[in-house]
């Protein structure tokens, strides 16, 4: 009712149309830092206001300059750019002015290819920069270092130090030569060894250091020259004589040319008192010669046997006495030494048994048909002085009668083989 005080229904407000609308883009504002700086018209910067550029302005007298002699640098686009990157304010840029810029890029790319197509561009050898050959070649060498490690040098000596030797050797640096690389033994008084001004050869041990200075020795080269000179001797089978000068329970030890010998207990001729033979001089053989692990054995044993082999050659004649008769053949004693008599050549006839032509005991002239020093053997042939097949089992007194003058016609044969033997070859 009207009158009454009831309250009113509320009635339900109506729903809100949503708004699509595009919000728009935040705006910003662009704060000068030159806040009085004013525009020509006198005004400052907040007052300005930007107009739209008329159509004439849009190209410049520049620009229009730029446009007509492409090959002119851009220099006013870039100019401008970094004027305004770097001052923060407008610069005075317009669409005619970045059009130019890339019409003038354009254009550079075009001239730069042009140039390299053109037959003007001439590809240039190594001759057309004045190259002296001669004059590098020379450079090389005066900078090149001098005293390689194993290299020989020659040198004088310049000075005289408590622990060594200067020498000059030819190079930015003299070399060095410490006092127990002076010589072989020991020295006592540099000074008396080396004066100055002396004449050396020496042996780079090292290389030159940072001041240009390698170290030198006069005893690694003395001994790398006593190893060449016991390596020819071993090569030849040769013979020495070495003074014993020390011992111990192995064998003796002794020098030759500088270097350390030994000579085992089992090479010596007496070797249950080996002791005794300390200071003795001895006649000895190699047994091997190695520089790299520096062991020099001698032999006093292979030394007789060595001596023996110097004094007989291929095709002599020589006489013995068996010592051992094998199933193989016999060995024949030569006087220190022994020799083979293989059963193949004891004659050219049919073999039943070796006793049937030696016993031991029985002397024996053979003719020598192998030898190896080294190896200590010696090859001996009968068959070579039969005059028929099978002669030495029918009558073996008169091939040993005449062994001299059969000899003789069988060195002919055997040089006859060795000459068609050296020609296969």
């Amino acid at each position: 009712m009207a009158g009454s005080g009831s309250p009113q229904p509320k009635k339900p407000n109506p729903p809100r149309q949503q708004q699509n609308y595009l919000r728009k883009p935040i705006q910003v504002m662009h704060i000068s830092r030159k806040e009085n700086q004013k525009n020509p018209n006198g005004k400052t910067n907040e007052t300005v206001k930007t107009e739209a550029p008329s159509q004439e302005s849009i190209i410049s007298p520049k620009t229009k300059d730029n446009l007509i002699n492409p090959s002119r640098p851009s220099k006013l686009v870039e100019n401008k750019l970094e004027e305004s990157f770097i001052s923060g304010e407008e610069a005075e840029l317009s669409m005619g002015d970045l059009l130019d810029k890339e019409e003038i890029i354009k254009q550079s790319h075009k001239e730069i290819s042009n140039n390299f197509n053109s037959k003007s561009f001439v590809e240039r050898s190594v001759d057309d920069f004045d190259f002296d050959e001669g004059a590098f070649l020379a450079a090389l060498e005066e900078n090149e270092p001098i005293g390689n490690t194993g290299e020989i040098a020659k040198g004088s000596v310049i000075g005289i130090e408590s622990d060594g030797v200067y020498v000059d050797i030819g190079g930015k640096a003299p070399g060095f030569m410490p006092k127990n690389e002076c010589g072989l033994g020991v020295i006592t008084n540099l000074k008396e060894r080396f004066p100055k001004g002396l004449e050396v050869e020496v042996l780079v041990t090292r290389e030159q250091n940072a001041d240009g200075m390698v170290t030198i020795s006069c005893r690694a080269l003395a001994l790398r020259k006593s190893w060449e000179k016991v390596l020819e001797l071993a090569n030849k089978s040769s013979v020495v004589e070495v003074k014993a000068n020390g011992f111990n329970r192995g064998g003796l030890t002794c020098d030759l040319e500088g270097l350390r010998g030994f000579i085992p207990r089992s090479q010596l001729k007496e070797g249950e008192n080996h002791e005794s033979l300390v200071g003795k001089t001895l006649t000895v053989a190699f047994i091997e010669v190695n520089p790299d692990s520096r062991k020099l054995i001698l032999s006093e044993k292979k030394a007789v046997t060595a001596a023996i082999f110097a004094q007989l050659e291929i095709g002599q004649l020589v006489e013995g006495k068996v010592i051992s008769v094998k199933p193989y053949g016999f060995f024949i004693d030569l006087g220190g030494i022994s020799g083979l008599l293989h059963q193949s050549v004891v004659t050219n006839g049919s073999l039943r048994s070796l006793r049937e032509v030696f016993n031991q005991g029985d002397n024996v002239k053979a003719l020598i048909t192998d030898l190896d020093c080294g190896r200590g053997r010696i090859g001996l042939n009968t068959a070579l002085l039969e005059g028929i097949p099978g002669e030495i089992l029918v009558d073996k007194e008169k091939i040993l009668a005449e062994a001299e003058d059969r000899a003789k016609k069988a060195q002919g044969l055997l040089k006859a083989k060795e000459d068609k033997e050296e020609q296969e070859k």
